[in-house]
């Protein structure tokens, strides 16, 4: 079948587009070949794919300030873009669209560990930050399952958090102060390397705005010393609402661990498999892990151990060595890419009270067998952000549709429980329009006059957060 002709008034728009970004841009930072926009057609959701008009990758804030102008100018959206590791679409881009990549932003500008900061071009990987200061004995405390690869700039749009979240907070709570580029090139300053600002909380309406007020282009860290040790728990269990249970008793005893990891008998499965990290064969296992002292850590694990025990767990296995540790980290850190290996997947990224988890991970079970899909759970049980893994065959017809429906079905349960629809993901286009699940009109209409103060043309990351209906009303006001 022969293809239709493009037409011509769009590569028209396009070639001016184009040579338009050339005259403030290298050649080899603008990529408008079609063969290689697809690179830049989806992130880790991988349902939906579109190429772009264009992708650019400028190497300083200057350049992304004449970017922006330039489409602000021309009314083109602009889709701002870490590493791509989005799950749940947020820097998919529309044909009409530049994305605007942040990937050569990368370097280490300033580090204080006097002042316990550090500040860092955006597109710098979350790993890599620590790696820039661990020699002084400091780390950078967030750390998202994708640390090795997600930018600092999707940390920020997503407000990310990580297995260590429960003690050190999400990105939010280390975030000091960003750079940011506004959709008509102003260059703005918010926040600094101090406690708090003064006026509004501008900072905190950053973090977790999904890349729809700016493009942030360099951000100020929070680094912390590390701890003096830390040691993890394995707890192995005969059911899943056994396992949530024991969580809530441990929040409940006023112990506060690191990190408190869940993982299920198809992640249990899959990790061993994959990485082999030597878990009992259970129906699921929780790593909890404590932090300080030697005597601290003992003190902490005794009483989190005697909670165990009140469950008959199946296995509880106590790290002896730094070998260990990793060895127990290794599945849940793997955990991703192991259940990638045996089906497609769609991960979801609700939030409950820990109090809920034994009823909703009931409810899910339920949920799998009525929607004919099998589900995997590894989450952040300490703070109630569950990460559901629906496995579905995206080669045949309905399946995607039934694991959308599921998914739905899944996050409005954490809404009726008390919880929210997105912990670290974001909404991007994945939960959108379940925002009416969460959301007043009202509430959504607030929201919306903040992007229109930051971007009245709603041409930033556009058809992501909000219901496409109200999107499309507002750009076309």
């Amino acid at each position: 079948m022969e293809m239709p002709a493009p037409d011509p008034k769009i590569l028209s728009r396009k070639q001016l587009i184009v040579e338009r970004l050339l005259s403030v841009l290298p050649e080899d930072a603008v990529i408008h070949d079609p063969a290689e926009t697809r690179a830049y057609e989806c992130d880790a959701l991988t349902a939906y794919k579109c190429p772009p008009m264009a992708a650019v990758l400028p190497s300083s804030t200057e350049e992304v300030s004449a970017v922006l102008k330039i489409c602000h100018e021309e009314g083109v959206p602009v889709v701002p873009r870490g590493s791509g590791t989005s799950l749940a679409g947020g820097a998919l881009p529309t044909a009409d669209s530049i994305i605007l990549g942040v990937a050569r932003l990368n370097q280490v500008l300033e580090t204080d560990y006097e002042n316990r900061f550090i500040r860092v071009q955006s597109g710098r990987t979350n790993l890599s930050v620590t790696g820039a200061v661990e020699e002084h004995g400091f780390f950078y405390a967030p750390d998202p399952s994708s640390q090795l690869a997600c930018a600092i700039a999707g940390n920020i749009a997503m407000n990310s958090g990580g297995a260590h979240c429960l003690k050190y907070g999400v990105t939010t709570n280390n975030l000091m102060g960003v750079k940011m580029v506004l959709m008509d090139g102003t260059i703005v300053d918010i926040g600094g390397p101090w406690l708090d600002s003064g006026g509004l909380d501008l900072l905190g309406l950053i973090s977790g705005s999904e890349g729809q007020l700016g493009v942030v282009t360099e951000a100020t860290l929070r680094i912390l010393h590390k701890p003096e040790g830390a040691r993890p728990v394995l707890i192995g269990f005969d059911s899943n609402e056994v396992a949530g249970q024991c969580v809530s008793d441990i929040i409940r005893a006023g112990i506060l661990p690191v990190a408190i990891e869940f993982m299920d008998r198809p992640c249990i499965r899959a990790t061993e498999a994959f990485a082999h990290p030597g878990y009992p064969d259970c129906e699921a296992l929780l790593i909890v892990e404590v932090e300080g002292s030697e005597a601290e850590i003992d003190e902490q694990l005794a009483v989190i151990k005697e909670i165990a025990r009140r469950h008959n767990p199946v296995e509880l296995r106590e790290s002896g060595s730094p070998e260990e540790s990793a060895k127990i980290w290794l599945g849940r850190k793997s955990a991703f890419g192991a259940m990638g290996q045996i089906n497609d997947y769609m991960c979801l990224d609700g939030t409950i009270p820990v109090s809920e988890l034994p009823y909703v991970l009931k409810r899910i079970g339920e949920m799998s067998k009525e929607y004919g899909l099998d589900v995997g759970n590894v989450f952040h049980a300490g703070d109630g952000n569950m990460h559901p893994l629906i496995l579905y065959d995206a080669n045949k017809p309905g399946d995607l549709e039934t694991c959308e429906a599921f998914g739905a079905d899944i996050l409005k349960l954490c809404v009726e429980v008390g919880g929210c629809l997105t912990g670290e993901h974001g909404v991007g286009i994945e939960k959108r329009d379940l925002m009416v699940a969460q959301y007043t009109p009202d509430d959504l209409e607030l929201q919306m006059r903040v992007k229109d103060v930051f971007d009245p043309k709603w041409l930033l990351n556009p058809a992501k957060v909000f219901p496409l209906e109200a999107t499309e009303s507002r750009r076309a006001a």
